[in-house]
């Protein structure tokens, strides 16, 4: 068992898993690439969904540029701005909410402007003196209303003022553990004027931090402020509207679960941000200043709404980059978290996300490690996309019907590293088996079979497979007497007998044949193994007669070399003469063998024919001779012509035997046609026990054979012969016609 894990584990998947654990280590650390990547995704799934744009009692009071066009260049004095908060409150307002702060004095107000002007008349700055400051007029404006002023937190110190002023203290209830170690920090904040603030209903902070690539998608409800808890300018304004009660923060031990407002729980992210659900920008939330001011508003159209005070000119810049790929006015923004508070539709991307992201990186970059190293590349392609697909899928379900934000990027991308990862290794490894297999095939069969079997390692199954084959036996006629030749000399026989086998071999690998074994002189070869070849049987008697005419090319070329009887070796040329047995049948192929030798071979009765089938050939005077199932396959586009039906040593079922003379040109030939007629006429009368006829259509047959560029002189001979006995010694009368072999 331990073995078999050990096996099982392999270096891959324990590099693979140690990868897994540093992309899961460099997740919780979530650095900047992580970051940007999570929340394009997330940009994605708002731009493709966008909330549905559904009347709320939320209204902006806009000045834009046409209102600025129209009643002058702002700031407007703020006797203008304490008309608009009374026309507003008239009209029904609920509060009012500034994402404006007047930290600065009124230069418009008229005893600024005596003070501003020493060389005015006396009697004219005296005049100018005497009115009231339009601040004042402002903050009594305010105290008639409910107005929640806004207040802009300061990011550094440096950009704190000499002079400091503490801000209101509005300590919230506590649920749960402190919240401050999880909220956003800011060093101080910029106020309006002490007036203002004093007659304010509420004050709110408008402190928004966009994301490293410049994108607002997060805005605090809640955060630290001169070490104060302080609420942001949208939950001030609803809690003002609902009656100004206190409100809570819940905590747990991951961080802010959210801000309870007007008994309404707001989930919010651990820092105490939300993820507001935007829509596109809509002029249905906004009513210009000046039509407001110029009493042009429809009556009503601000009762029991609330009200945020902002604006949308070119020229005051207060656009914001948000996930929806295009700028929006920041008190817009403002307004949408309002609705989103009010609708309850705010993105969620709860305090578990992480946790649910890393274990699903776990478990998908588990899958591929266990899995991936033994699929197929089609396999393991086709699983990974529907995996990965699928995730994705859930992932955009969560947003578009619970809008719940789970990161689709993080786990495909580790889990599809893990998969390329992997892959590699499953490249290099099927290179390395390429390579062991060329290494183990190359001597044997063609180059190009070898490349085929390594593409397609799954076509060799190793220990044996059930398989039809043809199988090719060959030997050397007369091979005695050329050893004796060289009795003297046994390594000039070793050259001309690996000249004469790699003459073999490669007629073999040629026609995509695997060689067995060398057998001294003799040599083994099949088709259809490793690798299928429809046309096996045709291949292999291509290959036999190259065998034969390479061999006649060889042996001339040996005369030409040296004297008419002496080689160049100096010993006696001795043609090689060559006796081919072929036959076709159900083998087992595979590798045989022991554990520490074995060899890839063939192994069954048809081997077994074949071999002795080879044998025959000399007895025939035929170099070709073919099994019938062999014959059966080439016969009608081969010059085949039946031999004899006989019983060859250790079988006691008959075969009819072929000789193969040539390919289809010599088989169309007329000449040979009637070669084979006349043969079938002898063979029907042997077997008939006609003898006179069979020596009759005997007698023609090397006459005809010459004209079809033959030489049956040998088969003739044998039939004569086995014709002459039978006359003498008559057989049963229940003959056959099948002769039994007694020669291997």
């Amino acid at each position: 068992m331990k073995e078999w894990f050990s096996k099982w584990l392999g270096w891959i998947r324990v590099i693979s898993f140690l990868g897994l654990l540093c992309g899961l280590a460099i997740r919780i650390g979530d650095p900047l690439p992580v970051e940007t990547l999570r929340h394009t995704a997330f940009d994605l799934y708002h731009q493709s969904k966008p909330r549905d744009i559904t009347p709320l009692p939320v209204t902006i009071l806009d000045v834009d540029d046409s209102s600025i066009e129209e009643i002058g260049q702002w700031p407007w004095p703020r006797t203008r701005v304490a008309e608009m908060v009374d026309r507003a409150t008239a009209d029904g307002a609920v509060a009012i909410g500034f994402d404006i702060v007047f930290a600065e004095p009124d230069r418009l107000s008229p005893p600024q402007i005596a003070r501003d002007n020493p060389g005015m008349p006396p009697e004219l700055a005296e005049q100018l003196s005497g009115m009231p400051e339009n601040d004042d007029l402002l903050a009594q404006a305010f105290a008639r209303s409910r107005v929640i002023v806004g207040q802009a937190t300061v990011r550094s110190l440096a950009g704190n003022r000499a002079e400091k002023r503490e801000m209101v203290d509005m300590p919230p209830a506590l649920i749960g553990p402190d919240p401050t170690p999880f909220l956003l920090r800011f060093p101080d904040i910029l106020q309006n004027l002490p007036a203002l603030e004093a007659n304010a209903a509420g004050r709110g902070m408008f402190a928004t931090r966009p994301d490293a690539d410049g994108v607002y998608r997060r805005v605090p409800l809640v955060m630290m402020v001169q070490d104060k808890i302080r609420l942001g300018l949208t939950p001030e304004l609803l809690r003002v509207a609902t009656g100004g009660g206190t409100y809570a923060i819940r905590t747990n031990d991951a961080g802010i679960e959210g801000v309870v407002l007007a008994r309404q729980l707001v989930p919010t992210a651990r820092d105490g941000t939300v993820w507001p659900y935007l829509t596109p920008s809509s002029q249905s939330r906004y009513v210009r200043a000046a039509d407001l001011i110029g009493g042009r508003m429809p009556p009503g159209r601000m009762a029991g709404h609330l009200v945020l005070v902002g604006t949308s000119a070119i020229g005051l810049e207060d656009f914001r980059a948000t996930p929806l790929g295009i700028p929006m006015a920041g008190v817009e923004i403002h307004a949408q978290v309002l609705e989103n508070i009010m609708a309850q539709t705010l993105l969620s991307r709860p305090n578990y996300a992480i946790a649910v992201e890393l274990v699903l990186t776990l478990v998908l970059c588990t899958l591929v490690i266990i899995f991936a190293p033994s699929l197929s590349a089609r396999l393991l392609i086709s699983s990974s996309v529907v995996l990965l697909s699928g995730y994705v899928a859930w992932s955009y379900f969560m947003f578009h019907e619970h809008r719940v934000l789970i990161d689709p990027t993080f786990p495909v991308l580790a889990t599809a590293t893990a998969i390329m990862l992997i892959s590699t290794v499953n490249y290099l490894r099927e290179e390395r088996q390429r390579r062991e297999i060329r290494s183990a095939f190359g001597q044997y069969v063609s180059p190009d079979l070898v490349d085929q079997l390594s593409r397609n390692q799954g076509k060799l199954t190793l220990g044996g497979e059930s398989r039809q084959l043809t199988l090719l036996f060959s030997d050397v006629r007369g091979f005695t007497a050329i050893a004796e030749e060289y009795r003297d000399d046994p390594q000039a026989l070793t050259v001309l007998m690996n000249r004469f086998l790699t003459i073999l071999s490669e007629a073999i690998m040629d026609n995509q044949g695997t060689i067995d074994k060398f057998m001294g002189d003799a040599v083994m070869a099949f088709w259809n193994a490793p690798l299928d070849h429809q046309e096996h049987a045709h291949a292999a008697c291509h290959a036999a007669l190259r065998m034969i005419s390479d061999v006649e090319a060889f042996n001339a070329k040996r005369l030409r070399s040296g004297t008419r009887t002496t080689g160049r070796d100096g010993h006696r040329v001795h043609p090689l003469k060559v006796g081919i047995g072929i036959n076709t049948g159900q083998c087992v192929v595979g590798n045989m063998g022991s554990d520490t030798r074995f060899d890839y071979t063939a192994l069954g009765d048809p081997v077994n024919v074949a071999s002795r089938l080879e044998g025959q050939s000399r007895y025939y005077g035929c170099a070709i001779i073919l099994g019938q199932a062999t014959a059966a396959r080439v016969s009608q586009d081969m010059a085949v012509m039946e031999l004899d039906r006989i019983r060859v040593v250790g079988k006691e079922v008959p075969e009819t035997v072929f000789s193969l003379f040539g390919h289809d040109g010599l088989r169309s030939q007329s000449a040979f046609q009637g070669l084979i007629l006349r043969n079938a006429e002898m063979l029907d009368a042997y077997r008939a026990q006609d003898w006179d006829g069979a020596d009759a259509a005997l007698s023609s047959l090397p006459a005809m054979a010459a004209e079809a560029g033959q030489d049956l002189d040998a088969y003739v001979t044998l039939y004569a012969t086995r014709i002459a006995q039978l006359r003498s010694d008559p057989p049963a009368g229940d003959w056959d016609g099948v002769y039994a072999s007694t020669g291997k």
